[in-house]
């Protein structure tokens, strides 16, 4: 089925988000080479035809009359206006399609939380597929007698078969791994990362409460593979920012000028090794996993959090505004003087 092929390019098309990104407005490089965007409007003109699948998070695509798009088109917060030819298919999760009356779909159409708007004449080769909850069906016949339960040995307290070193070995190599992400993202998308960490130091609640709401989206959008595999590019892209900004504070209080790259891996390594060092305390012991699981979580919701807002650091978010005293002007009372430190 094409939405197999689909699904398989778009995971291939989000592999390149740590690569420089960009709107696109005509023919791509090579055959069927494919785009990934973030937080754009993008055009396909006619006369210019797109080659390869284009995948975009959080924008428009509009594809003029007599234009084509030679491969399959995918837009995640976004919506479509198309009066050419996609001889692909056509995803879209929480945006709206329109279909001109020249427009001609060559695949399936796919709705995941979205509208479609479709005028007379227009054309799809293949399925219309919206996402409606399974038919369970539920056997006749007499309901069985209830089954006396096995009950449970309580779990130990400790588990004996904790290896400290195995497990805080593969934390400090996870680590490395993600500090070497970070200091490669820093170098292509240094401003996205300032913006991601603008938001959540500024915004912390609202960022935790937009990464919990994704997560709960994300987890109600289950039966598709889009915003499972979004929300995990969300959490490191948004461990990477927040982990650059700990690596210039600890700069900064240790009166070091050192470089991005060098800031954004060692915040990174010292954040990772952090989250994973809680989280291997809870596999050595079930009772401090229940009072300690929720600090890597609300780390987590805060990084998927402020990508959202951000749009993966395409946009800015602005800051609470603080009050400025100011008397009554027929009062003639100067402002409360400042607390001595």
């Amino acid at each position: 089925m094409k939405i197999k092929h689909a699904t398989l390019t778009i995971l291939l098309l989000l592999a390149m988000l740590f690569l420089p990104t960009h709107a696109v407005y005509a023919q791509g490089p090579g055959p069927g080479s494919g785009r990934v965007a973030f937080g754009t409007n993008i055009t396909i003109e006619k006369g210019e035809p797109f080659e390869g699948d284009l995948v975009l998070f959080g924008g428009n695509v509009t594809v003029e009359k007599d234009a084509e798009l030679r491969g399959d088109l995918v837009v995640i917060g976004g919506s479509i206006l198309s009066e050419g030819l996609v001889k692909g298919d056509v995803v879209v999760v929480g945006g709206q399609v329109k279909l001109e009356s020249t427009a001609v779909v060559g695949g399936d159409v796919v709705l995941v939380g979205g509208q479609l708007q479709r005028e007379e004449g227009a054309r799809i080769e293949g399925e219309l597929i919206h996402n409606t909850a399974p038919q369970i069906d539920i056997p006749e016949g007499k309901v069985p007698p209830p089954l006396q339960p096995n009950v449970p040995s309580l779990p130990t307290i400790i588990n004996v078969d904790f290896n400290p070193f195995f497990a805080f070995g593969r934390v400090f190599i996870g680590s490395l791994l993600m500090a070497a992400l970070g200091m490669l993202a820093v170098l292509f998308f240094q401003e996205r990362l300032d913006k991601v960490a603008h938001a959540a130091v500024t915004q912390p609640l609202a960022a935790g409460g937009v990464g919990l709401l994704s997560v709960l989206v994300g987890a109600a959008l289950f039966l598709t593979v889009i915003p499972l595999v979004a929300l995990v590019f969300a959490w490191l892209f948004g461990m990477v920012a927040i982990g650059r900004e700990v690596g210039e504070r600890l700069a900064k209080a240790l009166r070091q000028d050192w470089a991005a790259a060098l800031n954004a891996g060692l915040g990174t390594f010292l954040l990772m090794f952090v989250v994973g060092s809680i989280q291997t305390l809870g596999e050595f012991s079930w009772v401090v996993g229940c009072f300690i699981w929720i600090i890597p979580a609300v780390i987590g919701l805060l990084a998927i959090g402020s990508v959202v807002m951000t749009r993966f650091g395409a946009q800015t978010v602005q800051g609470p505004v603080r009050g400025v005293y100011v008397p009554p002007a027929e009062s003639g009372q100067a402002p409360p003087p400042a607390a001595q430190a």
